[in-house]
């Protein structure tokens, strides 16, 4: 794993590995991980396993039409810029994912089904459907491998240096899914009885507050289905995987609304 530049450019070593990124990524497209603030000395470590909704080049619209590519199954509405604002106010790194969920998710194990999905909340995916293992093997080599390899880096890094590491994954969530009850909260904060030491008392704080609706594990459980938070994590380190409502994250005053308070909190807890 090669890392250039501000941004953090990875790209994944071996010759079999470069082709498959070659078979996937253009020249003129993107890498696949952005690493915001690499020199951050918070204990905070800020991830976004959805924050992109790019598609490469080569994979056209993935058949979507262009509202599709824009809402809340192509990404996490609001998270790129609420761990920019965050990385930047908590001298933080962020590491973040430049592409969409729906050509890998990041947040699953990349032999999980539903890691290239087939649909999502009700549409159709024609780019996904009869893939070969050499295109999904493109999409691994390119995406999710030099993503995952990026936050392993990142927390070896700051092992050799002496800096400790807090993980903090950044998820949004859309208030309504097809056929399902509204969602009332406004942040959820997900854990799972491993080292969630500072989650629980991230949770309390929230708790405490009288301006918001707080979900213990809700609107979805930190469960098998994860990958990214107990990949990295789960070995020892204290972490907590937050989600917000992208309704509360539609604007830049509510940006700068939750970069404030979720600074605040997140440095109380640790």
């Amino acid at each position: 794993m090669v890392r250039n530049g501000m941004d953090g450019d990875y790209s994944t070593g071996g010759r079999r590995d470069e082709a498959l990124l070659d078979a996937l990524l253009e020249k003129a497209d993107p890498p696949a991980v952005a690493i915001i603030n690499p020199q951050g000395r918070s204990p905070f470590l800020l991830i976004g396993d959805h924050a992109g909704n790019r598609i490469p080049r080569r994979l056209g619209t993935l058949g979507l039409s262009e509202g599709d590519r824009v809402r809340h199954i192509a990404w996490d509405i609001g998270v790129g810029a609420l761990g920019e604002a965050l990385a930047t106010r908590l001298d933080a790194v962020f590491v973040r994912q430049t592409y969409s969920r729906l050509v890998i998710d990041c947040n699953r194990d990349s032999d999980a089904a539903d890691a290239i999905p087939a649909e999502s909340d009700g549409s159709p995916i024609p780019g996904n459907a009869g893939l070969d293992r050499m295109a999904v093997a493109a999409r691994i080599a390119a995406i999710h491998a030099p993503y995952q390899q990026a936050i392993a880096d990142e927390i070896a890094r700051r092992g050799a240096a002496g800096l400790a590491t807090i993980l903090v994954s950044l998820h949004s969530f859309t208030s309504a899914l097809a056929g399902q009850d509204a969602r009332p909260w406004d942040i959820g904060v997900l854990h799972d009885g491993h080292n969630d030491a500072f989650a629980l008392r991230l949770l309390a704080a929230l708790m405490r507050s009288t301006e918001l609706i707080v979900g213990d594990n809700q609107p979805y459980r930190m469960d098998a289905t994860d990958h990214s938070v107990p990949r990295h994590a789960f070995p020892g380190l204290p972490y907590v995987e937050l989600e917000i409502a992208q309704r509360r994250l539609a604007t830049e005053p509510d940006i700068g609304w939750w970069r404030d308070r979720l600074a605040s909190l997140l440095a109380d807890a640790a």
